[in-house]
């Protein structure tokens, strides 16, 4: 018999990621296995047909990962298949739901460097405003920031009631308390930049969120930084590449989408590797991204 590295991915949608299947290609799973449209209830019956089919000791070299583009989902599917382990037999659980975890930690992450290169301070010590926040990557990245103790604040862009049932949601899920408001145009944006240290734009690609006349208008911001790679860009000014270049007419500095997509990547690519190299199974969610994406930074 062969110890092959196995990973099964399983999505609520159609189809499975292929940017996920050529990452877990490359960082050295020899077989890698789509389950499509699974539903929650699934989960548990999946998992333990992963279980029993080889010896304990080889849970090390079965994963499974947890695609889709709902956070939510993505975290209650792997809460299943934990509790649908019956030691000592065990696999790995790796959640990216449409990559968001890994890249919201890698912005997350690149943020918390730029705050620390340009003035010394923390996440906790700050406040952030999140646009995009009823996405799945806006969602993870206001969690994240929240857990590490910084004053989130959701912004909407159709009503508050949206943002305001997320902000209810990450209360209830991780005990975070952020705050949700309305942002449906240029005077209310201005308003909420002009009060919070970081700007994170998470809307869908090719939707500009932020004019720079509205960054040039606060003082109070010193980060701001965007997810999409589509043109035009979510906040004006800000170069793909940059990784805390200074926005001109502000006191801000940029982090543009592909130099948080280097770190996004680095991370994915990492943790499928960890799995790989691990002797016991690991179950990696956003929190651990986060701490991989920090050290990326750090490093």
């Amino acid at each position: 018999m062969s110890e092959a590295k196995i990973l099964h991915m399983l999505t609520p949608h159609k189809h499975v990621s292929p940017f996920d299947v050529n990452m877990a290609s490359d960082a050295g799973f020899g077989v890698v296995i789509p389950y499509e449209s699974v539903e929650l209830s699934e989960v548990a019956d999946l998992v333990q047909d992963a279980i029993f089919s080889r010896p304990p000791k080889w849970g090390r070299s079965t994963a499974i990962f947890f695609g889709g583009d709902d956070a939510v989902l993505a975290l209650d599917m792997m809460d299943a298949a934990r509790k649908a382990m019956v030691p000592p037999f065990g696999v790995h659980l790796f959640a990216d739901p449409a990559g968001s975890f890994t890249t919201a930690a890698a912005m997350v992450a690149s943020v918390e460097a730029a705050l620390k290169a340009g003035q010394g301070r923390t996440l906790g010590q700050s406040s952030v405003a999140v646009f995009g926040a009823t996405g799945v990557v806006g969602y993870c990245a206001a969690v994240i920031a929240a857990l590490e103790g910084a004053r989130v604040t959701l912004v909407g862009h159709n009503g508050v009631e949206r943002v305001r049932r997320r902000a209810d949601e990450m209360k209830a899920r991780f005990g975070v308390t952020v705050d949700a408001v309305d942002g449906p145009d240029d005077a209310a944006k201005a308003a909420i930049l002009g009060r919070v240290d970081v700007a994170l734009a998470a809307a869908k690609a090719g939707v500009r969120v932020l004019d720079r006349s509205l960054l040039q208008g606060s003082e109070s911001l010193r980060v701001a930084a965007d997810v999409n790679a589509v043109p035009p860009a979510g906040i004006e000014g800000i170069d793909p590449f940059d990784d805390g270049k200074p926005i001109d007419g502000t006191k801000a500095v940029g982090i543009g989408a592909l130099a948080i997509g280097n770190i996004k990547y680095k991370t994915e690519s990492g943790l499928f590797k960890r799995m790989i190299e691990s002797d016991t199974p690991l179950a990696l969610d956003f929190r651990d991204a986060f701490a991989f994406a920090r050290q990326l930074k750090v490093g």
